[in-house]
């Protein structure tokens, strides 16, 4: 029998995602649902590079980890889709 364990933080990096990109899409409006989860995961990437640069500081909410990391990859999704708005214009 395989052992699944290794697909877990993939898993949970695709629903963040797309709970971040899905928030970025009612704030600025477009895409659709692979769109909403390629720009979160991207998003989730970009905010977390923000994080550890510094350049972000948000406040760590102990009881709720998860809150902390959609809300720094909601960020960088909406970073990224104001980037792509601009570069397409």
């Amino acid at each position: 029998m395989e052992d699944y364990a290794g697909y877990a933080p993939w898993i949970v990096m695709a629903v963040n995602g797309l709970i971040a990109g899905w928030l970025a899409h009612l704030i600025l409006g477009g895409g659709g649902l692979i769109r909403d989860i390629f720009t979160g995961i991207i998003g989730a990437f970009v905010g977390g590079a923000l994080v550890q640069a510094g350049l972000l500081k948000l406040p760590i909410l102990l009881d709720w980890p998860w809150v902390h990391q959609i809300l720094v990859a909601t960020i960088g999704a909406l970073l990224i889709i104001i980037i792509a708005r601009i570069i397409g214009r």
